[in-house]
């Protein structure tokens, strides 16, 4: 069993809002890379970054994204940093599961992620740390992503639609 579609992207591209609403499309179950690391451990991410560190905290993430590869049938949307561990990269790729990266601009991205305070990775200076994260991730994103989808002007319903319609016509292809 593996998840119908995984989604990547930087905060604030809509992955968890737009990744509910294809789950409600898809008629399957929803979940989210924080939420199984918070799950899984019984804390919140911003206290495991805080107490233990970046590292530590992607340790538990990858494991986290490992099992839900192998056992998760629904949408997956992982965390904007997932993709910083060779062996999500590689378990995404491996799998054969639709990736869809959704993607927005930088100043898109600022205005939905606000000052960032409930983004710890993001805190006191978002749109500075979105610029550095997106020249970082922007090439892993794409080494993983078998579909795009602009967030651009679109609502999380319009976006969902998107995806779905996309994810309809990568199964018809097959």
């Amino acid at each position: 069993m593996t998840p119908r579609v995984v989604l990547v992207g930087l905060p604030g591209a809509g992955k968890s809002t737009a990744g509910r609403r294809v789950a409600e499309m898809l008629a399957v179950a929803f979940a989210d890379s924080d939420e199984l690391v918070q799950a899984r451990t019984g804390r919140t991410v911003a206290s495991i970054l805080a107490d233990d560190g970046e590292p530590a905290f992607r340790r538990l993430e990858a494991a986290a994204v490992a099992a839900a590869m192998s056992s998760f049938d629904g949408v997956l949307a992982l965390g904007g940093g997932a993709v910083l561990a060779a062996a999500t990269r590689s378990a995404l790729v491996d799998s054969g599961v639709p990736v869809v990266l959704l993607r927005a601009q930088l100043e898109t991205l600022v205005g939905r992620v606000g000052d960032g305070r409930t983004r710890p990775l993001l805190a006191g200076a978002a749109p500075q740390r979105l610029a550095e994260l997106a020249a970082e991730r922007e090439p892993l994103y794409r080494e993983v992503a078998t579909l795009v989808v602009d967030t651009e002007q679109r609502s999380p319903r319009r976006v969902a639609e998107v995806v779905s319609g996309l994810l309809g016509a990568t199964v018809r292809s097959r």
